[in-house]
């Protein structure tokens, strides 16, 4: 829940094409992920973000130990006959994706331990390079409710290169600044989707099992893409990929086939604000890291990029941007602790209170915001 409110617009919803055209910007095509991309031009777009089925294997029904049955991912399109049938699905879509990915484009490829292992292995015969597999540590997982194995915490996602000597975009510094002035790290601390942000149907039932959360996504574009890029996801769902690409500026392209799905998401596309020109912009260019890097509260929208922060006296004003670092009025940039000392001509300042926002009509430190969320997450 963001903190600082926003006026909402309703925006035009997005274009449905049954018949892509070139290359179909900020469109979901209807159909086949493979099918679909076999229309696209090859090398055209910048990054592939990839949820495939995951081809679960459950048995039976699962209840929770209060009897009420676990809405689980049982649907027909996570569904093989076989390994090889899913192995062969998985090495057909991603020699499409190889095909339209441009020379220095990444893809990206989420998957459980049901799946992830046998697409890294088509990952690498294919010829893609692996550059990192990072760890989605999910703070608030589903329980193992039979109580027969561990609690199954991460999610696994591959981020691969199309050649070991590819230019691929990295955004280190972005990455670094998000983080607080410390590297960014491949296990990465997320909540699962839930309350607000996850869609519900009229039944009260989740509108797809396995929705991403947007901090998540909000991670992954603004390490590997820049603003005017074009991210393809051939598994579109509910328009995750899509939502969290209009804000940051990137073009999108969405392939799903299923119609309940394509609604909620062109809703959802439809109401994301995009971000000011001047928040996009994010560090070209340490101290002990806090319990939550003030990135996490900008990943979160619970300071959203283009807000405003003060100091107590408001003498200093700064923008919030994309990456989590801060732009004065005078032009200075830096992360929240190193723009406080910087204009107070300070060796060191403690940026979670020298830094406030307003709310209810008064100024409060941002480490307010740092202590909603360890509450709002806490398990």
């Amino acid at each position: 829940m963001a903190v600082i409110e926003k006026t909402r617009v309703r925006r035009a919803r997005p274009v449905v094409s049954e018949e892509p055209a070139a290359l179909p910007l900020d469109q979901i095509l209807i159909g086949d992920c493979i099918a679909q991309m076999r229309k696209l031009p090859a090398k055209s777009v910048d990054m592939i973000f990839a949820d495939p089925p995951y081809n679960l294997q459950l048995g039976g029904e699962l209840f929770r130990p209060d009897g009420s049955h676990v809405d689980a991912v049982t649907d027909d399109w996570d569904k093989f006959d076989t390994f090889a049938a899913y192995d062969a699905f998985t090495r057909a879509w991603l020699a499409e994706a190889n095909r339209i990915l441009k020379d220095n484009g990444t893809i990206w490829v989420i998957g459980s331990y049901h799946n992830i292992f046998r697409v890294g292995v088509a990952v690498q015969d294919l010829g893609f390079w692996i550059l990192n597999d990072i760890v989605w540590r999910k703070n608030n997982p589903m329980p193992n409710f039979r109580g027969t194995r561990f609690t199954n915490a991460h999610e696994t996602l591959i981020w691969a290169s199309k050649g070991e000597k590819a230019k691929y975009t990295f955004n280190y510094r972005s990455m670094k600044t998000l983080n607080d002035e410390i590297q960014m790290r491949s296990d990465w601390e997320f909540p699962i989707c839930g309350g607000q942000e996850r869609l519900k149907g009229a039944d009260g039932h989740k509108v797809h099992p396995t929705q991403k959360p947007e901090a998540l996504l909000y991670r992954v574009l603004l390490a590997c893409t820049k603003p005017g890029d074009v991210v393809l996801d051939p598994f579109f769902g509910t328009g995750t990929t899509g939502a969290v690409a209009k804000r940051l500026g990137r073009h999108w392209i969405g392939i799903e086939r299923e119609h309940v799905y394509i609604e909620a998401a062109k809703t959802r596309i439809a109401d994301a604000l995009p971000l000011d020109e001047s928040a996009l912009t994010t560090m070209q260019s340490p101290r002990q890291q806090p319990k939550v890097a003030f990135g996490v509260l900008v990943e979160n929208a619970y300071l959203p990029a283009g807000s405003v922060v003060v100091d107590a006296k408001r003498r200093y004003r700064a923008i919030v941007r994309a990456d989590g670092s801060l732009a004065s009025d005078c032009g200075t940039v830096g992360s929240i602790h190193k723009l406080g000392a910087t204009l107070q001509g300070a060796p060191a300042c403690n940026g979670w209170s020298f830094w406030h926002y307003e709310a209810e009509g008064s100024l409060k430190p941002i480490d307010a915001l740092r202590q909603t969320y360890l509450l709002a997450t806490q398990v």
